[in-house]
């Protein structure tokens, strides 16, 4: 069974960076994200260094662009990887926007730095389509990677003993997010291993996306666990769910401050809400400014309409009938700082009813900051949350103690909760309990070894119990990991 070296993802939620060992001289990364919230370390630049052996890694696979898979690619490339990024074809159009805003973040200011980082980082993708099997040893990039991770680069290629494909396939959670089956076969004894790692899986009823299909099979599995414990409300209801929960933070006359990812669930969102103006006969509805305060995720939709081609069969309709899913007439973009800053100071002291979506998803930085600190404090708007609120992070303090009349910290900084808080996990861009199960249940061979990554530790504990129990059921045996 070959090896799998976890360098985040495994005993938490964020930081995703999984290394298949697949020979003495050789092994593969997928993905190398950022740890959030209570993976985060209080010395957060000594964890983001690269710190692990690279020189045998042939390529880094990326299986979609949240910033905890993608986040540490700045510090990888800084350590010296030349090497392929291979990726789909619509991850490689909004990597580069995704590893910008890091590198400004967390990383440098620098405009020549950012510059020369992001032309490294062209050189090195590698895109490619869905569904076809590609043999790693004839993968290219533009530069000269005969070297590419250093002086053992050269002789690893010499004393390279084995055969390995990668293949992507679409995994449902945003736009270009793949899940990835690497097939391995080694030289001397012939011996042949499969190995799938899930990234993480959308589920069914998604916005925009099909839902992702299950492999034929393989021997070990890497499957995310995020939601692991628990199941989505019916996810066909929720339009209508979040038609009321909208509709009642307006009654109060105030502001839902929507806290989203720039990609994939603000796009989400706008494609529902778009459909319930379309079908909603109120003139509330009608009027309503729907907003985007965020730059990166302004510029974000506009890749996703570039991206056409990629969207599920419901929203290729919508198109030809003649409707803008992502570009309608309530819809709003703020830009620059400047305006920004006017639009929380108008909306938290006129209580014009809209709509504001703006990041960070987690309440971890971002614009919905200072819509926070400005109007949590005010019972008339609302904090809407569509997606999972990671452990020690503002989002998850406001979603547990804000029902109750609490508090959060927010920059050291005490600020009560008046405004009203609620949840919709039926948005969550994440497979639940039922579609983890199902992504194995519906492999034709099913493996016999499952490590379990992505998720806070009942999570995975939770999963385990219930994959061990589906496997008791047909007799067969699993050893199922926890832990690195």
């Amino acid at each position: 069974m070959l090896d799998i070296i976890h360098h985040g993802g495994a005993t938490g939620v964020t930081g995703s960076c999984h290394q298949l060992i697949l020979n003495k001289n050789e092994s593969l990364l997928v993905d190398c994200g950022l740890f959030q919230g209570e993976d985060a370390t209080e010395d957060t630049f000594e964890q983001l260094q690269i710190e692990f052996d690279i020189s045998t890694v042939k390529a880094l696979i990326i299986t979609h662009v949240h910033i905890d898979h993608v986040g540490r690619l700045p510090y990888l490339l800084a350590a010296g990887f030349k090497g392929p990024i291979i990726c789909s074809i619509p991850t490689a159009k909004l990597l580069p926007l995704v590893i910008e805003d890091a590198l400004k973040i967390g990383f440098t200011r620098n405009a020549q730095l950012i510059e020369r980082f992001q032309a490294q980082l062209e050189k090195q993708i590698v895109s490619v389509p869905y569904g076809k099997w590609q043999n790693i040893d004839n993968v290219n990039i533009e530069s000269d990677v005969s070297d590419h991770t250093g002086a053992k680069a050269g002789k690893a290629a010499e004393e390279a003993i084995g055969t390995t494909r990668v293949k992507l396939k679409r995994a449902g959670h945003i736009l270009g997010s793949s899940y990835v089956e690497v097939s391995y076969q080694d030289a001397a004894t012939g011996q042949k291993e499969r190995v799938v790692f899930s990234g993480d899986l959308g589920a069914p009823y998604a916005p925009l996306l099909p839902a992702p299909k299950s492999p034929y099979g393989c021997d070990q599995l890497v499957l995310e666990s995020t939601y692991g414990n628990r199941n989505h409300p019916d996810r066909r209801q929720r339009r209508a769910t979040l038609k009321v929960a909208i509709e009642q933070a307006l009654a109060n006359g105030g502001t839902v401050m929507v806290p989203a990812f720039s990609i994939g669930r603000t796009q989400e969102l706008l494609y529902e809400l778009e459909t319930i103006i379309h079908q909603a006969r109120s003139l509330q509805w009608q009027s309503l400014e729907i907003i985007i305060d965020s730059p990166l995720a302004a510029r974000f939709t506009k890749v996703y309409r570039e991206l056409k081609p990629y969207w599920d069969k419901e929203a290729q309709s919508r198109l030809r009938s003649g409707r803008h899913p992502l570009n309608f007439a309530n819809l709003y973009t703020v830009d620059s700082h400047a305006e920004h800053e006017q639009t929380v100071e108008y909306l938290a002291k006129t209580g014009r009813p809209a709509v504001v979506i703006a990041a960070s998803g987690m309440c971890a930085g971002g614009r919905i900051m200072n819509y926070l600190k400005a109007m949590l404090g005010d019972e008339r708007h609302q904090v809407l949350f569509v997606g999972y609120q990671g452990a020690g992070t503002p989002g998850r303090d406001i979603q547990q103690y804000g029902p109750q009349g609490g508090w959060v910290n927010i920059d050291g900084e005490r600020f009560d909760i008046k405004a009203g808080v609620s949840t919709i996990s039926g948005y969550s861009a994440h497979a639940d309990q039922k579609d983890l199960l199902n992504f194995v249940k519906r492999m034709r061979r099913w493996p016999n070894t499952i490590r379990l990554v992505h998720g806070e530790q009942t999570a995975r504990a939770v999963l385990k119990h219930e994959l061990e129990t589906i496997y008791a059921r047909k007799g067969k045996s699993v050893n199922v990991i926890t832990s690195p």
